[in-house]
């Protein structure tokens, strides 16, 4: 019977998978990526890349809640941004039934958070080892308010034009892989390099068994990650797992290939940007393709983006001259870059029935030209590059964050890394003699407190 608690428009086992879902791309964010930045770095740039993961993952949280979840799925304020206002925070809003999904508004809040989060985290990956911490920490609500929103409303919302426009984007290839490739390249564009011209965020890493461990939760993670996009514990939420892992092992498997062609070697780190390709390229079509087309997209996942970053961006003077960290343009823009298209080529009628409803309009265009649609199916292919286009912006907030505070890191502080930084090593909290009191957090060092006479006199009888 129905209660309160649980009215009768709440499926219990819809809203049980879409929060399992939520936790596991939460598992993505922290502690995976925390564990794959702070081990895939040079050793002292452990605990400042980790803690950038950390951060964005909990001023995302509070932004997300306080406006930018409406300004993404809210009241339409312009074709591509919806209106910002604070009903996230009430009661009232939350436990309401949601835009989408037989569940309240709190689980879809949630469970769109952890996207966006994780979006932030991606772009850090560019980064890694060169940007100011305080420069950080106003770049991630900036780019949140007005670069994520805008692709999550434009391309997911019901009111966003892309999406009546048609654009395909299962799980986010476009609204976070896309964009957080063109945002952490811009970003690194603006950075630049140290003053001799070396890199400085650095791989190869320095603890391969943790960046494994990382990558591990990373891979896992995208079970909830694609699973979880249909808003429902269906069908549709089985085909796009069951896809999202096969492209991503047929990927990692091409990749290990050519680095034992090419390079002599199989390289554990090429083995997880592999994985990272194919996770990414199979996004925006995980639940609309079968498993052939997944494998298919695995072939070309593992190979142009190693391609493109192996090859291109050493003998394209623009790629050479922005030290991208983690490579991210390669391994999220140009693997989705290359799963949006596929898409477009590949998705499967039935399939896409299953997710977007009896629409016509959705068709592969090797489908299309079988059933002697072929127009719509190259409609289908140009709205997908027509999505991919349409995703930018961030230099913009760069730019407003250089204002305020210096983008990058000082030379002092690029030769220190996280001791400079935080006052902080990775790998011991206290050790070489030092105690808690010397610590940062320490009596010696702690932040000075307003005069107490009451707790001055304590102390002395103490």
């Amino acid at each position: 019977m129905a209660t309160e608690a649980a009215p009768e428009w709440l499926d219990t086992g819809d809203n049980a998978w879409q929060l399992a879902a939520s936790t596991l791309v939460g598992l993505q964010s922290v502690p995976g990526l925390v564990i794959l930045y702070g081990s895939i770095v040079k050793k002292k740039w452990a605990v400042n890349s980790a803690f950038m993961a950390l951060y964005a993952f909990a001023a995302t949280f509070v932004f997300w809640c306080l406006w930018a979840f409406r300004m993404s799925f809210g009241d339409r304020l312009l074709p591509f941004v919806g209106r910002p206002d604070f009903a996230a925070l009430g009661q009232a809003f939350l436990t309401e039934q949601g835009f989408a999904g037989t569940y309240p508004a709190a689980t879809l809040l949630f469970f769109q958070f952890v996207f966006a989060a994780i979006t932030l985290i991606l772009v850090a990956g560019s980064l890694l080892g060169r940007v100011n911490f305080r420069a950080w920490m106003l770049f991630v609500p900036l780019w949140l308010t007005f670069s994520y929103t805008v692709g999550a409303f434009s391309i997911w919302s019901p009111n966003g034009f892309l999406f009546k426009a048609g654009v395909m984007d299962f799980a986010g290839g476009y609204v976070i892989h896309l964009s957080s490739g063109i945002a952490g390249f811009t970003a690194a564009y603006w950075v630049r390099w140290s003053k001799d011209g070396q890199r400085q965020g650095g791989v190869p890493a320095e603890q391969h068994p943790m960046t494994l461990a990382g990558a591990g939760l990373l891979w896992m993670g995208w079970t909830g990650f694609n699973g979880g996009a249909p808003y429902a514990a269906n069908i549709d939420a089985s085909v796009a797992v069951v896809n999202t892992h096969m492209c991503t092992a047929t990927s990692i498997l091409v990749w290990l290939c050519l680095d034992c062609v090419f390079l002599g070697r199989p390289s554990v780190v090429g083995a997880v940007q592999g994985m990272i390709t194919g996770l990414v390229c199979i996004t925006p079509a995980a639940g609309l393709v079968q498993g052939w087309a997944a494998m298919l997209m695995g072939l070309a996942s593992g190979s142009l983006p190693w391609l493109t970053m192996m090859v291109l961006h050493r003998r394209c003077r623009l790629l050479a001259r922005v030290d991208d960290t983690l490579a991210v343009l390669h391994t999220h823009a140009v693997a989705n870059s290359l799963g949006g298209v596929l898409t477009g080529v590949l998705a499967q009628p039935r399939l896409t029935r299953l997710f977007f409803g009896d629409d016509p309009r959705y068709v592969g265009l090797v489908y299309a030209i079988k059933d002697g649609r072929a127009r719509a199916g190259l409609r289908q292919v140009g709205m997908q590059l027509a999505g991919i286009a349409f995703v930018a912006v961030t230099s913009i907030v760069c730019l407003v964050v250089g204002l305020l505070v210096p983008l990058r890191l000082s030379e002092e502080q690029l030769a220190a890394g996280d001791d400079a930084i935080h006052g902080e090593d990775a790998y011991a909290v206290w050790g070489d003699g030092q105690t808690y009191e010397q610590s940062v957090h320490g009596g010696n060092n702690a932040y000075p407190m307003t005069a107490n006479p009451v707790a001055s006199k304590a102390e002395e009888m103490i």
